[in-house]
């Protein structure tokens, strides 16, 4: 679990929940009317502007956020070292024995095609194609969220719009002058509590992660081209390593 995205939600909505709770009046916080705007409209908006499966698929993407396991670019570099001294040694056939060891798809893909004698442009056409497809899937999953985050705002602007209308068209009855105001303000509230503490926040999670895999994924793919060029695993390690801020170019003994 990523501890640091958990906190980071846990404090951004706590917090104010919490203020609402000392102030003493927790459901006067609480609109029904504000609540089927924003949250209604949020919902409905989101299944007609995207497929199903794209809707559905929003719980796999917040387990990508909070349930996410980081990949240590440093294994993967210090494995690559090693295929590389492998294949020098042995001939780049050798690898073959270490491709069912290897956990890494995209890695054991690559491995596999330099071992069935693939030219070099042929392997890394084929890997690059291969982090393109992840770009588009993983954009598109950022689109949903982006879209939600914008939308909550959206629908918080409609709310308060219906509660300042509904407020003037019975001015001449003061009792209801507080509850439309509250709707009003309520929906505001809400809108952005959706769109800034938790739409905007898994967007920019999401495109973390995302940068993260490309990264690790081509690391992978100079990894391949350099062992099949027979590159010294010295050379190769080094060159892998410049991929990476200058404080993490150290794989521990």
């Amino acid at each position: 679990m990523d501890i640091g995205s958990l906190i980071g939600l846990l404090i951004a909505i706590g917090l104010p929940v919490g203020a609402v709770v000392i102030e003493g009046n927790p459901l006067g916080f609480f609109s029904a009317h504000a609540t089927m705007i924003v949250f209604g409209g949020i919902i409905g908006i989101t299944i007609f502007s995207f497929p199903l499966h794209r809707v559905f698929a929003i719980g796999r993407m917040l387990g990508k956020v909070f349930f996410h396991s980081p990949v240590n670019p440093l294994e993967t570099i210090d494995l690559l070292k090693q295929c590389s001294e492998r294949a020098r040694r042995d001939g780049i056939l050798a690898l073959e024995h270490m491709a069912p060891q290897i956990r890494d798809e995209f890695l054991k893909k690559g491995i596999r095609m330099a071992v069935d004698g693939l030219e070099p442009h042929s392997i890394k056409e084929t890997l690059t194609n291969d982090i393109a497809s992840m770009e588009q899937r993983h954009s598109q999953g950022q689109f949903v969220f982006e879209n939600l985050a914008t939308n909550g705002p959206a629908f918080a602007m409609i709310g308060t719009l219906i509660g300042m209308v509904a407020m003037l068209q019975h001015m001449e009855d003061p009792s209801s002058i507080g509850p439309s105001m509250a709707t009003a303000l309520l929906a505001t509230l809400y809108g952005a509590m959706v769109g800034y503490c938790v739409g905007f926040p898994i967007v920019n999670r999401l495109k973390e992660r995302h940068a993260e895999e490309v990264l690790h994924k081509e690391i992978i793919i100079e990894g391949i081209m350099a062992i099949q060029a027979g590159d010294n695993p010295r050379v190769v390690e080094q060159r892998l390593l410049s991929f990476l801020p200058l404080g993490q170019q150290v794989i521990p003994e």
